[in-house]
């Protein structure tokens, strides 16, 4: 199982990170964590300069704007 964890304070493209990630799982039936950090101090732990940030097992994959679904597909 993936550890997925979407780094944002909750704006819509956090919103819509969250749901592209939830919705290819979905589809392809991978099981996956997935956590929703909002705290800014664990989201500066990754060095990320714009959110959304998603890290997948510890690594940051992406960084600013929601992913393109064919990414997503990718990382699962």
């Amino acid at each position: 199982m993936k550890n997925v964890k979407v780094l944002g304070t909750g704006c819509a493209n956090c919103k819509n990170t969250v749901k592209l990630i939830e919705e290819v799982a979905r589809a392809k039936g991978v099981e996956i964590a997935l956590e929703k950090v909002e705290d800014i101090q664990a989201i500066m732990s990754y060095k990320i300069m714009a959110t959304p940030g998603v890290v997948i097992d510890g690594q940051v994959v992406h960084t600013g704007g929601v992913p393109a679904r064919s990414k997503v597909e990718g990382w699962l």
